[in-house]
């Protein structure tokens, strides 16, 4: 219960903020409900978006590894994020809605072994593996495959952002220094086995439901059956 209060409120944090400055704030469909049924897995198909790209990332024991070799043997559900990021229909949202797949499917016995969640930060500056590790405590539950991925510099981490087609522009303050926020565009990239982006969600897409929905029906196109 302890673990759950946490994970919500540090979620939910962006939003509490903004009510107390006066701006309004609307959640995204991610949050809430699905507005409508998804359909059947399997029943439709989800094309190549173009391959995954690769690059030099940082484990949370500052450990470099190429990001191939943490995408390789499984469905991957990768998220670019910052852990200090203002705006709830951004990161914040990513984070949440990878948490409600995680809560999906560790109790799905033919799902949880074959699928890993990796959030990788777009903000090498401030957050490092430690910071990583501290933000991973919200999210991750010790019994399923989520990983927490930093790079070392900006240099190591704009070939990924730009294999990726993933924009973020810093926010500096008058004096030229890093504010410690970004503007940036939420996307989350659903990755096979062969290192293929098979699907891309922005915010007003991403959804707990759709997501599974994909991931089943790649296992289908694998010919596995789904109970």
């Amino acid at each position: 219960m302890k673990y759950w209060a946490a994970a919500v409120f540090y979620c939910f944090l962006p939003l509490f903020s903004s009510y107390a400055s006066g701006e309004p704030s609307v959640l995204a469909p991610g949050y809430g409900k699905l507005a409508f049924t998804p359909p059947t897995p399997g029943t439709y198909s989800l094309p190549p978006l173009g391959k995954a790209a690769d690059g030099v990332v940082l484990d949370l024991r500052d450990r470099s590894q190429r990001l191939y070799d943490v995408l390789d043997g499984k469905l991957i559900l990768l998220g670019f994020i910052y852990t200090h990021c203002p705006d709830i229909n951004g990161c914040p949202l990513a984070s949440y809605v990878m948490k409600q797949v995680q809560e999906r499917l560790v109790v799905d016995t033919q799902l949880r072994d074959q699928v890993r969640l990796i959030s990788l930060s777009f903000d090498p500056t401030l957050d490092t593996p430690e910071a990583m590790q501290k933000y991973s405590h919200h999210f991750k539950r010790k019994d399923f495959d989520w990983r927490f991925l930093t790079t070392h510099s900006e240099v190591e981490l704009m070939p990924i952002l730009q294999g990726y087609g993933q924009s973020r522009q810093k926010v500096y303050d008058k004096e030229g220094n890093y504010a410690g926020s970004m503007s940036h565009i939420l996307r989350v990239y659903l990755i096979d086995r062969g290192k293929s982006i098979r699907n891309i969600y922005s915010a007003g897409f991403l959804h707990a439901d759709t997501v599974v929905n994909d991931l089943e029906t790649l296992l289908l196109e694998e010919g596995q059956t789904i109970r």
